[in-house]
């Protein structure tokens, strides 16, 4: 079966000082989205969406020898992870099986992250699966919440968590995994009444637990995956961590 990813790459990136889209920022010589995409070609993925919005164009040419299996799909207006998602329903019409959706600015997230993730998704049989972090320090994350069988049962932002819930350490960090009929179905049932005004993917899970469909989560993100770059220090920083790995002997 055929394993896709959605890669959200959309942002302008208004805090890099720059008007690169993000995505386009290099670390190492090349593109940050560059290893986003090696990361899901590594956990077996075989076609690519790629949403992209600011400077389009400038994205598509930077990739125009290395696209053989991604489909280039514009969102002109940015409002929010699950608009990102909805702009692909042509795209999401001729799937089926999992559906990996990844951030394009996180360039630390590894392969094998990603096929634990699919393995505990096919494992369980499930809707979908978050691949979730422990972080001992988990600040505005969204927290996790598990009934008392370990059962996965939504996800609360830190803003809105009781003391209790904020306590919680393992975290979402926005890396999922979808049957794609499920995830088709879920963002028909999605609003943006909310203070932002927004479509949030994260919504789509208590549409598919109303739906009596199973929810699961894996503990499967490293702390030094989590990194994602909204900043020129954080690109700085993530660069460091790249350097090491290479130095190490790691794959980038």
């Amino acid at each position: 079966m055929s394993t896709t990813a959605i890669i959200l790459a959309a942002g302008k990136g208004t805090r890099m000082k720059s008007d690169l889209p993000k995505v386009m920022h290099e670390i190492l010589g090349r593109p940050m989205l560059a290893y986003v995409m090696d990361a899901c070609r590594q956990a077996g993925c075989d076609r690519l969406i790629v949403v992209i919005g600011h400077q389009a164009e400038v994205v598509r040419r930077a990739f125009a020898t290395d696209c053989r299996d991604v489909a280039w799909v514009e969102q002109t207006e940015q409002l929010g992870t699950g608009h990102a998602v909805m702009v692909c329903r042509d795209e999401l019409a001729r799937l089926s099986g999992p559906v990996l959706v990844v951030a394009g600015d996180g360039p630390l997230l590894r392969g094998k992250t990603l096929r634990t993730l699919l393995e505990t998704h096919r494992a369980q049989r499930a809707s979908c699966t978050l691949a979730t972090c422990i972080l001992p320090e988990p600040g505005s994350y969204g927290r996790i919440l598990r009934d008392e069988s370990g059962e996965l049962t939504g996800i609360v932002e830190a803003i809105d968590a009781t003391k209790a819930q904020r306590d919680i350490r393992e975290v979402n960090v926005s890396v999922y995994c979808y049957e794609a009929a499920d995830l088709r179905e879920a963002l028909t049932r999605i609003d943006n009444r909310n203070a932002k005004g927004e479509y949030y993917l994260t919504d789509t899970l208590a549409v598919l637990r109303k739906q009596g469909r199973k929810l699961a989560a894996v503990p499967a993100v490293p702390a030094d995956e989590v990194l994602s770059i909204n900043t020129v220090e954080e690109l700085q920083e993530v660069s460091r961590i790249l350097s090491k790995r290479q130095t190490a002997g790691e794959q980038a």
